[in-house]
């Protein structure tokens, strides 16, 4: 796989409606392999290439990662946090961060929670951090931190992509890997009678937005979200509730509390992976969901799947993803985007 490409993805920094130093690095990459490209009132970057007279499809990957915003500095320049995206507060506690001042610098500081040091805690006073009690060090006075930092300025976790084993870890696998299999796929696929519509979204961790309004607009005839999956292989948990497990493939989602795929669709991928000897794995995701299930319920409505990458330990600033499981997703999105067009997945009619 292209490690240096996904690195540069998973670095740059974007939360939910500031995506734009991602979608450059999407752009300089889609632009040799498509028709047109175009950013959209949302943000959406949205490559189209044409096809011969087939489906119209969406490959959608969102941009955002999970981050804040700086909602009020104190008397003493230590800042409070706005969540822009779900965090589990247990995972904050002393890490890095990366505060993008509104003058153009950028400021590393730490998390912390707003308590007394766990020197002087009664054992009784030790308990969970709550996102609200947590607070940004950044290092400086008051006067000085006023001066580069507003409030609404964005704070991104402080955290490279490293090859750890057979794996890739970083903060925002969440969703630069869907974003990076869109670009690979849309590279490695051969003709296609398809016309390809591959969408990097915007503010899908705040309600899937980007997708919303982009699909509305493309109205494509079928759509392809591409997104990281629960991995649960690891102790904490019973096994029949992992969803998917490191080194199984591609997970080709059966459902999630946003979408169930239609089983004509399902069954096409399924087969696929078969026919050209891809490793896939069927997930089912009790909570959560992904682009394909605001694509799904545009307009007339659009069949609906999502090509999933298992990630353990999502939502924290250690995502962890299988490189051939990565792999797989790459070659399972190629081989449909030419094979687009042979089935049809509507229901039978009465």
């Amino acid at each position: 796989m292209n490690v240096e490409l996904l690195k540069r993805l998973c670095e740059s920094h974007g939360v939910a409606g500031r995506e734009d130093r991602v979608r450059a690095v999407v752009a300089e990459e889609l632009r040799p392999l498509v028709d047109e490209l175009r950013v959209d009132v949302l943000g959406n970057l949205i490559g189209s290439k044409r096809g011969n007279g087939g489906p119209r499809v969406m490959i959608a990957g969102h941009m955002d990662e999970i981050g804040f915003l700086v909602k009020h500095i104190d008397d003493r320049g230590f800042l409070r946090l706005q969540p822009v995206g779900g965090f589990d507060p247990r995972v904050l506690v002393a890490q890095r961060v990366v505060v993008h001042g509104f003058a153009g610098g950028e400021h590393r500081g730490v998390v912390q929670p707003a308590a007394k040091p766990i020197h002087l805690l009664d054992p009784a006073e030790i308990k969970p951090p709550k996102l609200e009690e947590l607070f940004v060090d950044v290092g400086m006075p008051a006067d000085r931190v006023r001066a580069a930092i507003e409030v609404g300025d964005m704070v991104t976790l402080d955290r490279t992509l490293e090859t750890v084993g057979d794996t890739v870890v970083s903060k925002a696998l969440d969703d630069r890997l869907g974003v990076y299999v869109m670009i690979e796929a849309v590279r490695a696929m051969s003709g296609t009678r398809a016309e390809v519509l591959a969408v990097a979204t915007t503010q899908e961790e705040v309600g899937l937005r980007g997708a919303t309004t982009s699909g509305y607009a493309l109205e494509p005839d079928i759509v392809v979200a591409l997104d990281v999956t629960l991995a649960g292989d690891y102790p904490g948990g019973p096994d029949e509730q992992a969803v998917t497990r490191l080194g199984n493939g591609a997970a080709i989602k059966v459902m999630d509390s946003s979408q169930i795929t239609p089983p004509k669709l399902l069954r096409h991928l399924r087969d696929l992976a078969e026919e050209h000897g891809i490793r896939y794995q069927l997930e089912i995701l009790p909570r959560g969901g992904t682009d394909a299930g605001a694509v799904q319920r545009s307009r007339a409505g659009v069949a609906s799947i999502t090509i999933s990458m298992p990630t353990r330990y999502v939502h924290t600033v250690n995502e962890m993803a299988n490189q051939e499981d990565i792999d797989a997703c790459v070659a399972l999105v190629a081989r449909f985007l030419e094979d687009a067009g042979s089935r049809d997945y509507g229901y039978d009619q009465p």
